[in-house]
């Protein structure tokens, strides 16, 4: 509480305040506070602000969310001072939370309202639900005089309490149209009821209730370590580094159980929505009730009602994309990080963070455990364990019977395919064992579409999308050229847009569809499925997806870098990689590490369920370290020498990287602006800056677009430094600046 002068109750009921409140928006005024005015005759409770008090508040011609931080000095008369415009019922933003936000926002130096908006994102979610409209029977004297229909309705609402139209109509077994037309009649009376229960969530029982599972000597000496740390109720990072199929989600899974009695909040975070409703489903097997999910994936009746339960306490676990990070838990007890090494727990757009890091940072906001789970760690994590700032907790073998799968490469200069086919003869042998032997195999091609290039064969022209500088990916499903970074869709044209010949477009290189069809050419009477985010769009649909594999109902799988993350199928004994030298181009500065991440764990779902498996890479660069590191799966030797390369080149995690973007429609302008900045650059010992050059991807989504790259020793303040830069010089209102630390997709 900001006062605790309660003496006079009638006084305080008509106190006024001028409060500060930090608004929810990216709009970058001045700390992201405006003053209100807070009158105490709106307080439900009487009461006088608190300091982290969800409110709703007008800016312009709308309303935000924004919380409480403080009362104003200034004049309580002024006015320009605007009241608030609503109160919320949930529980405050704690301190720490609060102070977590702040330092996201100067780390990122991104608008602390931005970050604010991440963890207040549904304003309707906010304020208490309203009432909903019901119907209940009107005193009816002569019920014989209505038809059988009607006289049906009222007789199933008089022993009934007061229902809507929806559940009125599926009581009495007629349309919402029926009982209608009964309101309309007088037959029914309109009333409110109070609004459904939002809080009641399964995922609470006691733990003597939860059922125990049997853990391997591995897996219980890292459960325990885990177990300790929440008894001590202080900041733990974990590693859990396991094999693919080492039992590393049993192992969180026991953590998870362990608080259940101390009534704590659990938050899994997963890489991708996908992967969200095979973890439901493991959760509801191992606890008997489903958790909390919170994704974009949600209607925003979901959204309003899974964010009121985790702000109330009432979610006991959430599984959720990074997305849930920055959510109002009030008594968060443990977080999970799955799959930490995954790049897709990295934003770039709005406030470009990485969850991972920041799960740490919030967990030690929270003074809690956190566990970072992996096959694969990441160079950042393996350095943090290197010096002792994470522990690590290691799984070195399957479960039970299980064995890694065997490794093959094949040489496709010495191998390669037939003309216009994309599996090398070695590889359609083993899948025909495969198939033979009733196994089910897996092709990896992470490219999505037909083919990701269309060429004019008259003129060479390349077809690229008329909003970014990148190729129109051809999509056999619908017939159309569609851009993946912008979503632009065109039909396929006739004729070649630039000399104008009839059918000289051909399609170049394979996609997941295009290998869908030579598969079907290939093996015609296997039966197949394609996992792709193209194809496969919804929850529901990869639900069944898993469930036609599991059922032995597919025979061989296709799939992107979907099928690499969470996906246990026994009978799966084969695992081809089609493109392995696909994620080294680009001279990405994770190139390797991403490509190593990546076969590791497709890799992984080769073989899980006793029977050995095999993974076979197709190359046309055997020589390459990281190829060799996995056919020896020489681990150490392949992360020594990243890290080293790294540190000699004075890269992250050895050094700092962040980028300034800027855009704008206007070419020339944003040429001038770019050499404006350029002028003004600073200069220190520690720090290189390199540009105006034009951004890797130098046109998107409309916007011409360059780059400044900073490059600092690790003990920089890089963030100081752009923001006495951008200081001193005044760019055109229509040129964007994005500012990313810690760059990973180099866009």
């Amino acid at each position: 509480m900001l006062s605790s002068d309660h003496a006079d109750h009638g006084r305080q009921h008509q106190s006024r305040f001028r409060v500060k409140v930090m608004l929810a928006t990216a709009l970058p005024f001045e700390g992201g506070v405006l003053d209100y005015l807070m009158a105490g005759e709106d307080r439900p409770d009487g009461h006088t602000p608190e300091i982290g008090q969800i409110v709703i508040a007008p800016l312009g011609q709308r309303s935000v969310p924004g919380v409480i931080v403080g009362l104003s000095d200034d004049d309580l008369h002024d006015k320009r001072l605007k009241p608030l415009e609503g109160y919320s019922d949930l529980p405050p933003l704690s301190p720490e939370l609060l102070d977590l936000l702040r330092w996201v926002a100067a780390w990122t130096m991104a608008p602390v309202g931005a970050v604010l908006k991440m963890a207040l994102p549904v304003k309707d979610a906010l304020l208490p639900p309203k009432g909903q409209k019901a119907w209940q029977p009107a005193q009816i004297t002569d019920l014989d005089s209505l038809s059988d229909k009607r006289r049906a309705v009222i007789e199933a609402l008089q022993e009934a309490p007061p229902m809507t139209s929806a559940d009125a109509a599926l009581l009495a077994g007629v349309s919402k149209a029926m009982i209608a037309a009964m309101a309309k009649d007088g037959l029914l009376e309109q009333v409110t009821i109070p609004p459904e229960d939002q809080t009641t969530i399964a995922g609470g029982k006691a733990k003597d209730a939860i059922p125990s599972v049997t853990l391997t000597p591995a897996q219980q000496q890292a459960a325990d370590e885990v177990k300790t740390a929440l008894d001590n109720g202080q900041f733990a990072p974990f590693v859990l580094d396991g094999v693919t199929g080492s039992g590393k989600t049993e192992v969180y899974f026991e953590a998870i159980a362990h608080t259940m009695a101390k009534g704590r909040q659990r938050l899994i975070l997963l890489p991708e929505i996908a992967l969200s409703p095979a973890m439901q489903e493991r959760f509801k097997s191992r606890f008997g009730d489903w958790p909390v999910v919170w994704h974009s994936g949600l209607t925003p009746a979901q959204r309003n009602k899974a964010l009121r339960r985790i702000a109330k306490g009432d979610a006991p676990v959430v599984i959720g994309a990074r997305s849930a990070l920055f959510l109002p838990y009030p008594d968060l007890g443990l977080i999970t990080v799955d799959e930490e090494h995954d790049q897709s727990y990295k934003q770039d757009d709005h406030v470009p963070y990485q969850a991972r890091d920041m799960a740490v940072m919030r967990a030690k906001a929270e003074d809690i455990p956190v566990i970072l789970a992996t096959a694969t760690p990441s160079l950042e994590t393996e350095v943090n364990i290197d010096q002792g700032r994470y522990q690590r907790l290691q799984l070195k073998e399957r479960i039970g019977t299980a064995e890694l799968p065997e490794m093959a490469m094949i040489d496709l200069r010495r191998d390669p395919p037939p003309r216009q086919q994309w599996l090398a003869p070695q590889l359609v042998k083993d899948i025909q064992s495969v198939l033979d032997a009733g196994k089910q195999s897996l092709l990896f091609l992470n490219r999505r579409g037909y083919a990701p290039l269309t060429l004019c064969r008259t003129c060479g022209e390349r077809l690229t999308c008329p909003q970014c500088s990148a190729w129109l990916v051809v999509h056999k499903r619908d017939h159309a050229l569609h851009c993946h970074h912008c979503g632009h869709r065109a039909r396929w044209p006739e004729e070649c847009p630039s000399c104008e010949t009839e059918h000289s477009l051909v399609p170049c290189g394979p996609g997941v569809e295009r290998l869908s069809d030579e598969v079907r050419k290939l093996f015609p009477d296997a039966r197949q499925a394609v996992l792709s985010s193209d194809l496969v769009t919804t929850p529901a649909a990869l639900a069944a997806f898993t469930e036609d594999v599991l059922s032995g109902a597919v025979d061989i799988i296709i799939g992107t870098q979907m099928i690499t993350k969470g996906h246990h199928f026994p009978d799966l004994k084969l695992v081809g990689v089609v493109d392995a030298d696909l994620g080294l181009a680009g001279g990405d500065l994770r190139a390797a590490e991403s490509t190593w991440q990546v076969m590791v764990q497709v890799a992984g779902r080769a073989g899980r369920s006793g029977e050995k498996g095999k993974a076979v890479l197709q190359t046309m660069a055997p020589e390459t370290p990281v190829f060799k590191a996995l056919m020896t799966a020489d681990r150490d030797a392949f992360l020594a020498a990243e890290k080293q390369s790294r540190e000699i080149a004075g890269m992250p995690p050895y050094g700092r990287l962040a980028s300034i973007i800027l855009s704008g429609r206007d070419e020339g302008k944003l040429r001038e602006s770019g050499h404006l900045l350029g002028q003004h650059r600073p200069h220190f010992e520690d720090v290189s800056i390199l540009g105006p050059a034009p951004a890797p991807m130098a046109y998107l989504r409309g916007r011409h677009r360059i780059r400044f790259l900073i490059k600092a020793k690790r003990g920089v303040n890089v963030q100081k430094i752009i923001a006495d830069w951008l200081k001193s010089v005044t760019l055109p209102s229509s040129i964007r600046c994005q500012i990313d630390i810690d760059p990973y997709h180099f866009m």
